[in-house]
């Protein structure tokens, strides 16, 4: 088990190191699958990871002074409360309903991997006049995708970063994780709460490990990743996302359909 989790943890780390975003999208998945644990754990261990790991990322970004704390404010303080409010809505829904929202928005993230580099896709869109309405209201919504299915959305983030706030890729980028940081953590807590009312309870060493061996994992990314074909590596994180996604939506849903027929024959049974 301890095995597994350092494996999950590792490739969570290098592939955000490799790709600069998505790797955290594997989190949940690495928690439910490979260690087993509940959907509302999973999900709840899954916000604390990713704002672990962002917000050591943030640091060698924040030291260039490529962090845009104004527009990170813009976008995170609705994203805060958005993701308040889906941590709320996540919280009342059936685990394996959550799970089908994940692996949507995991196919989602596949379909912005095979798409056109963001680089390449950004630059035609940069001179856009900054929309602080917009930059709020995609905030807002990111949040809420975050409180309810427990991702960072970073695929998200940086291009609404680009086109609705004008930012530079490579500021878009670092100021996103200033906005995962605060998104996850929000959420975090929100589920946190609602947990210890259930008499549930979270794996703080599993969390601690993750954002250890997370974080030592992306050095490792970004140390191999200028030898590696970042177009040829999208593309091949993308089909993985895919397959992992149908899987996903076709598992959940036949445990969604199982239990509610189940509920449905109890109440016949009374």
């Amino acid at each position: 088990m301890i095995l597994l989790a350092l494996l999950g943890a590792a490739l969570i780390g290098i592939t955000l190191g490799l790709l600069g975003s998505g790797g955290s999208i594997l989190t949940v998945p690495i928690l439910v699958y490979l260690l087993g644990k509940d959907g509302k754990i999973a999900i709840t261990e899954s916000l604390a990871i990713v704002g672990g790991i962002a917000a050591f990322g943030v640091i060698p970004h924040a030291r260039k002074g490529l962090v845009q704390w104004k527009t990170a404010a813009l976008f995170g303080l609705p994203g805060m409360l958005g993701a308040s409010l889906g941590a709320v809505v996540g919280g009342k829904m059936h685990d394996a309903a959550q799970l089908i929202l994940f692996a949507i928005v995991m196919l989602t993230a596949a379909w912005f991997m095979f798409k056109k580099s963001a680089k390449n896709a950004v630059q035609a869109e940069a001179k856009a006049e900054p929309s602080v309405w917009l930059v709020m209201l995609e905030g807002l919504a990111v949040g809420v995708m975050t409180g309810i299915v427990g991702v960072g959305g970073g695929f998200l983030i940086v291009p609404s970063l680009v086109l609705f706030a004008g930012l530079s890729i490579h500021h878009a980028v670092a100021t996103s994780l200033v906005v995962i940081v605060a998104n996850s953590w929000m959420a975090f807590f929100r589920y946190q709460g609602g947990m210890v009312e259930d008499g549930l309870s979270i794996d703080w060493a599993t969390i601690g490990m993750f954002i250890g061996v997370g974080a030592v994992g992306t050095f490792v990314g970004k140390a191999v990743g200028g030898r590696i074909n970042q177009r040829s590596l999208k593309r091949i994180f993308a089909v993985f996302l895919l397959i992992m996604g149908l899987v996903m939506v076709s598992r959940e849903s036949y445990r969604l359909l199982a239990d509610d027929t189940e509920l449905q024959d109890r109440v016949t049974a009374k």
